[in-house]
């Protein structure tokens, strides 16, 4: 008993002194790293895409909308778009498109008077992220008119823009998407001098996101203008095709004509501001028996939100 009660004795010596050491060393070491992690929290990284998907035209044949609505849903699930600008949609696209992507939600309005016709809308995964604000404005000298065009576009032209927050941590985020005049010259350049002087005014600092298709390639006037002038802030934005920390993957070029890609068409773009590293930039070409799912290649990118 003697023997026993000695034995107990020390090991419950033994015990309390391990106790006091894990308690010592979590204070130590362990707590300082938790409150360090605390207060810098991890990254956040976003997935964002900009499609054309092509508005529903019957006279396209085969590759019709109702042909290939499954496939361009299969792009944006299977790369896992968090937040993808499309544009010429019309609304029962974006419902078709609802209705193959389960957990994602929309916001944009069509580009006539009524608010039919053409979408540049933004869809997102409403478990990553939730719209704080949304807007459309018209790419004209009256922004504020729906259905107004300007300067030599052939067809009105919108921008919808959203605020984000990230459902995980808070982090916010402006993203625009728009799509620029195919056919007036002065439109364009005019649409992008308008593009960066409303964000200027509506992305409130926060980091930003600009993509779409534009109709030019990166070495004409709207391009050069978008890269080389500012923002009022005096952040500049960065197209993702030249600026992603990992080297560009895909073609370089964005125009297939459903069957083809066409040399030296890059039209479709991602900018971010100087603030948002691009971790991933990515020209996809994902098809089936020899089709594309759009006239036009997805553009994707993955960035990353940080306080």
């Amino acid at each position: 008993m003697i023997c026993f009660s000695i034995k107990s004795s020390l090991q419950r010596l033994t015990n309390a002194s391990m106790v006091g050491f894990f308690v010592l060393f979590f204070s130590l070491v362990i707590g300082p790293l938790t409150q360090a992690s605390a207060n810098n929290p991890e990254p956040t990284s976003l997935r964002m895409m900009t499609y054309n998907i092509r508005f529903d035209n019957p006279a396209d044949g085969v590759h019709a909308w109702p042909n290939r609505k499954e496939l361009v849903a299969s792009v944006i699930r299977f790369h896992k778009a968090d937040i993808i600008g499309v544009q010429e949609a019309m609304e029962h696209q974006i419902q078709d498109l609802m209705d193959l992507l389960p957990g994602y939600d929309w916001v944009g309005v069509g580009r006539n008077e009524d608010g039919g016709g053409e979408f540049s809308a933004i869809l997102y995964r409403s478990s990553v992220v939730a719209v704080k604000e949304a807007q459309t404005f018209w790419l004209s000298e009256s922004p504020d008119e729906p259905g107004s065009k300007s300067w030599d576009s052939s067809l009105p032209r919108i921008a919808t823009w959203a605020h984000f927050v990230t459902s995980s941590d808070g982090r916010e985020l402006f993203v625009l998407n728009t799509h620029f005049d195919h056919r007036g010259e002065q439109a364009r350049l005019e649409s992008a001098r308008l593009i960066n002087e409303q964000v200027s005014k509506l992305a409130n600092r926060l980091p930003v996101i600009v993509m779409g298709d534009l109709n030019a390639t990166s070495e004409q006037p709207p391009l050069v203008l978008l890269s080389d002038t500012p923002l009022s802030d005096g952040r500049s934005l960065h197209d993702g095709f030249d600026h992603s920390i990992q080297p560009h993957h895909g073609p370089a070029s964005t125009w297939t004509g459903f069957t083809k890609i066409e040399a030296q068409r890059r039209i479709d773009y991602i900018f971010a501001s100087e603030d948002l590293p691009i971790h991933y930039h990515a020209i996809l070409t994902d098809k089936l028996e020899n089709r594309y799912p759009s006239d036009h290649l997805p553009v994707l990118v993955e960035v990353e939100l940080k306080d």
